[in-house]
């Protein structure tokens, strides 16, 4: 029998298509589970405390992590302290509101005009994909977002055909919380660590489906959303971008495509999707003094990805510039250093300036 494989356009799928023989002959890229991240140790000590008193020894199952959360969830009113032992304080069981697809600890259910539950959508998606005028895909259905209700945790959305869709603008600021580890690779230097991240979603605009000219931008009155995580990072030093070619009014654009290609690799390393994760990048971060990208796994306490990723620093590099220099493209497209959930709506990109940089770090 004979198998064909149809590649998308996204940079991985470019990528095996440029180095075939990977699809054979690489190590399977690793699974990753964190079982310390404190919203799943929360959810797991409610769990089992709803079915019997948690008592020191179960240290041995739950993990150390029980601990640290233990005060806080009497505090909240989930457990109680009697003899001892911890015991669940709530009438309601703990299961039916633990959601098995998110750590956010908020989910928005997706409700149409006729009253029917569409699906459901955590707060952190709900924001960038699921605001009010948002046009969202549903099981190949397409619906409008009516509104977004943030008391009552709905979206409310009715089924159209629109011949446009819509893009987030998203503010995003990071701080590292506590830098774990750090290290180099080549001529550029590589941080491991806990970070808080803030994104927020300020506006979104509405591109035509056929011509792809933006027909309109519209401001949203959002909240910003706060989470700490883990990341890696790349630093870079302000010889290296002589050394690269890369002039200062490129400097932006060039350290944007290169984290764009570097989430878009990390698949090759860890079981992960692109949108597990987040990134951001920047000319001078203040805790770092000068050029940085980071990637961070994209849910609340870390899911074991970034750590990873640090680990395979220099084959992740490696795998980045290889997925620019073999693109085709003359200025940057989908295959590289786009990406389908930037917030800047792709802007500055510079394919160029991360190639030359990442030659130029690695050699």
């Amino acid at each position: 029998s004979l198998a064909v494989l149809v590649a998308g356009q996204d940079a991985l799928d470019q990528y095996y298509m440029t180095h075939p023989d990977q699809l054979f002959s690489r190590a399977p890229e690793a699974a990753v589970v964190n079982p310390a991240n404190p919203k799943v140790v929360a959810a797991h000590m409610g769990a089992a405390a709803y079915e019997l008193p948690l008592v020191p020894e179960d240290r041995q199952w739950l993990g150390d992590g029980i601990e640290e959360r233990a005060p806080g969830l009497v505090a909240e009113g989930a457990l109680r302290v009697r003899a001892g032992k911890l015991y669940w304080a709530r009438r309601r069981a703990p299961a039916p509101d633990i959601d098995i697809r998110s750590s956010s600890g908020r989910v928005y259910t997706i409700v149409d005009d006729k009253g029917d539950v569409v699906g459901s959508m955590e707060e952190s998606r709900a924001f960038s994909q699921g605001h009010e005028g948002a046009v969202y895909l549903h099981q190949g259905d397409t619906y409008l977002v009516d509104s977004l209700d943030r008391g009552e945790l709905e979206m409310r959305v009715h089924k159209t055909r629109v011949g446009y869709y819509t893009q987030p603008k998203q503010e995003k600021h990071l701080d590292i919380r506590e830098r774990r580890a750090r290290g180099r690779v080549g001529r550029v230097g590589i941080g491991l660590g806990t970070v808080e991240v803030e994104t927020h979603v300020i506006g979104y605009r509405r591109k035509s489906i056929k011509g792809g000219e933006v027909l309109g931008f519209e401001d949203l009155d959002l909240p910003p959303l706060r989470f700490v995580t883990e990341a890696f990072w790349v630093t870079v030093p302000e010889s290296l971008y002589a050394a690269a070619g890369v002039e200062s009014e490129e400097v932006p654009g060039t350290l944007h495509a290169a984290e764009h290609t570097g989430i878009a690799m990390l698949p090759l390393f860890a079981i992960c999707d692109r949108w597990d994760v987040g990134g951001l990048s920047t000319a001078l971060h203040p805790q770092v003094g000068g050029g940085v990208w980071f990637i961070y796994d994209g849910y609340a306490g870390g899911a074991g990805i970034a750590p990873i990723g640090f680990a395979e620093a220099e084959r992740h590099l490696r795998a980045t510039l290889e997925a620019i220099r073999r693109c085709p493209c003359a200025a940057g497209c989908p295959s590289c250093v786009q990406s389908p959930k930037c917030g800047n709506f792709n802007d500055p990109l510079s394919k160029h300036g991360a190639e030359r940089l990442l030659a130029a770090g690695l050699e």
